[in-house]
């Protein structure tokens, strides 16, 4: 079951950055050990895209604003931050010594009004640091949603039969592209801590497990922001600090588990989604429809995953198609007409800013450091 809070509420972005060292300037020594330019084919932006990927305003990993995304991970070199900037209009210069663009996107497609989803969009700068850094950089077509196809959403029958309010999130969003990061436990320990629990305990676990076990990220990073910790260095985690990260014992155990796997889980981060990459998730005990869902959102930019088992999205989706409260099998039916593109669908849904009517008192955080 999904996180406890109103849908959407996740994407939520600031809309400017923390300072940081590079706003001001810069230090010496930290020229960025790789640079290059993605330049996308029709509309595109850079916070729309991956705002997805941060977990509350101060995910100390991912920190998405207007124009600008600073992303820390590990990859199989090393550690690695980036750095994307989109300027709001104009071709963006390439520095000295930087990459080839990294993806010739083939050329727009045309809405079914007539009206050009290939309008000139602005290039993504993209520095890295790192010892990662140079992997980092081929990961970023995907990351940025290269490979993400809206051809067949916006094919002039598909687009018939959308309610009017998607139709027109569709317009005003002609930039959105589903990201892949393709990194499988990144994603997975995050929606792990986001099992039956509110947004306010899961986002204080993944904090306090980050900035606790994590390490420092390289390069000129905004305050606060560091690398996730491995498998192996959550599988060093004593069971106090699971208490006092507000982690119960079944999620804790679950991220042990998926952290035993985490060599295998990561090779799925390479399959195709036909590949039976959501089914070999599953296998690991703990890991169900939900959490593959929201990982595979992430990091395969799957269009027509739907978080089944969330708390709060089958009715918000019922109250915004028809006006009344369902349930996760009434959902995927009112969904169906759309498959293919039920993510898709959800995502421009919420870009409606349609907020579901709210009765009862909200869910209190529970402090496992008690127990």
């Amino acid at each position: 079951m999904g996180q406890v809070g109103q849908p959407w509420e996740h994407g939520r972005v600031p809309s400017s950055l923390p300072a940081s060292p590079l706003h001001a300037g810069g230090h010496p020594g930290t020229a960025p050990a790789a640079t290059s330019v993605w330049v996308p084919q029709g509309p595109y932006s850079l916070e729309s895209t991956l705002s997805v990927l941060q977990r509350g305003t101060h995910d100390p990993c991912t920190r998405v604003g207007r124009g600008e995304a600073w992303l820390c991970f590990s990859t199989p070199e090393g550690p690695a931050s980036l750095r994307l900037t989109q300027p709001a209009a104009g071709p963006v210069a390439a520095e000295p010594g930087a990459a080839k663009p990294a993806v010739a996107e083939p050329p727009p497609h045309s809405s079914p009004a007539g009206h050009s989803f290939g309008g000139p969009s602005s290039p993504v700068r993209i520095r890295a640091w790192g010892p990662g850094a140079r992997a980092a950089l081929a990961g970023v077509p995907r990351l940025l949603g290269a490979g993400d196809d809206w051809s067949g959403f916006d094919e002039s029958g598909f687009r018939a039969s959308l309610p009017r309010a998607v139709n027109e999130a569709r317009r005003r969003n002609p930039g959105l592209r589903l990201p892949a990061t393709g990194r499988v436990f990144d994603a997975l320990v995050p929606a792990i801590l986001e099992q039956k629990v509110t947004v306010i305990e899961a986002r204080y676990a993944w904090r306090y497990l980050v900035r606790r076990f994590g390490s420092p990220a390289p390069g000129p990073v905004p305050e606060g922001m560091a690398v996730a910790p491995d498998a192996h260095a959550l599988r060093r985690v004593p069971s106090w600090e699971w208490h006092a990260a507000r982690v119960d014992a079944k999620r804790s155990m679950t991220i042990l588990r998926a952290a035993e796997a985490a060599a295998g889980l990561d090779r799925l981060g390479s399959r195709e989604l036909t590949d039976g990459v959501s089914a070999t998730l599953q296998t690991v005990p703990g890991i169900g429809p939900w959490t593959a869902a929201e990982v595979l959102q992430r990091t395969h930019g799957d269009p027509d995953s739907v978080s089944v088992g969330d708390f709060h999205l089958a009715a918000w989706v019922g109250y915004a198609l028809t006006g009344r409260k369902t349930d996760d099998a009434g959902m995927l039916r009112l969904l169906e007409p759309w498959a293919g593109h039920r993510q898709r669908f959800v995502r421009m849904l919420g870009l409606t800013g349609f907020r579901k009517p709210s009765y009862g008192p909200r869910l209190s955080p529970e402090d496992h450091r008690r127990r």
